[in-house]
């Protein structure tokens, strides 16, 4: 499992890396320029917080939905391939709170690389600007291998029972809810992954808390396959149309990608919206329909599809 994780480390986060440790080498050649290096720390440190607290704040919000609408939740599992699991439970409440616990552990782990980088670097007021932009174009060079990266790691994730049991499995444990989004890792899953395969803890502190507060929020959201129930909106379903990550997690594997299909500008008299999203990313069901031969007419996403029909008003 190591052998491959670091077999599928991409060019990008070495060169991320060394641009961090190029930074610190520079810090500690200038000691008479006004690094302010001390303040960037409580920079650092405040900008970490303010993320989690406000994502934790956002999930809470999440959960008490959730249990508000606890009947809703029930029934439309008992809809899904997840009926079985939902109807042999005495509680559908500890099942919410399971999946809220899930992702709130996991979402503290998958922090544990970004704390120990703020905590142990030094960061330059001087240098932000140059390190602003390198590491908008690191991110950008980064998303364009992303999925390829995503899915071998995901494989294994599904085909190494000791990475099933100790990292990935925790996040199919819980219900399919947005409750367990983090970057779709499971608890001790985002520490590895964010060890040796994603850079955004190397960047400048507020663009890795802007980064992880649109992932983790975006998560939350796109794992949110209970219609009816925050945070799922009149959107929901359009963008379901582009995205078959949510069978994934209706008791299938496939795809093991990040599942979405640029279907293109909408016909005349379709609601549906075009993704906004990088073309990289945009296609990436792609890789899935080229190794696996995965079927994007499927009757497993017609019938999700009919589930935000019936309960998403």
């Amino acid at each position: 499992m190591i052998a491959h994780k670091v077999q599928n480390i991409r060019p990008v986060l070495l060169f991320a890396i060394a641009f961090l440790v190029l930074e610190n080498v520079l810090i500690r050649l200038t000691p008479t320029w006004p690094h302010h290096t001390k303040v960037m720390h409580e920079v650092a440190m405040w900008a970490f917080y303010v993320h989690f607290v406000g994502i934790t704040v956002y999930r809470t919000v999440v959960l008490i939905d959730h249990l508000r609408k606890k009947d809703l939740v029930r029934q439309v599992l008992l809809e899904t391939p997840w009926g079985g699991h939902v109807s042999r439970q005495k509680s559908i409440v500890v099942e919410i709170v399971h999946a809220y616990v899930t992702g709130l552990l996991t979402h503290v782990v998958l922090l544990a690389p970004w704390y120990v980088v703020i905590s142990y670097s030094s960061f330059s007021a001087v240098f932000v600007p140059l390190v602003v932009i390198v590491n908008i174009v690191t991110y950008q060079w980064h998303l364009k291998t992303f999925n390829e990266w995503y899915y071998r790691d995901h494989w294994l994730g599904h085909h190494s029972e000791l990475e099933f049991v100790y990292l990935h499995g925790p996040h199919h444990d819980a219900l399919p809810s947005g409750l367990i989004g983090v970057s779709g890792n499971g608890y001790l899953e985002g520490f590895a992954r964010h060890t040796v395969g994603v850079p955004t803890p190397l960047y400048n502190p507020v663009i890795s808390m802007l980064l992880y507060s649109v992932e983790v929020w975006g998560d939350i959201v796109n794992h949110q396959y209970i219609p009816g129930v925050f945070p799922s909106n009149r959107n929901a379903r359009q963008f379901h149309e582009m995205f078959q990550h949510s069978i994934h997690h209706m008791l299938r594997q496939e795809p093991y990608g990040i599942g979405l299909k640029d279907l293109g500008p909408p016909a005349p008299g379709e609601k549906r919206k075009a993704a906004r999203i990088p073309a990289a990313i945009a296609n990436s069901i792609s890789i899935d329909e080229q190794l696996t031969g995965f079927q994007w007419d499927n009757p497993y996403h017609k019938r999700f599809l009919e589930l935000f029909d019936k309960y998403q008003k």
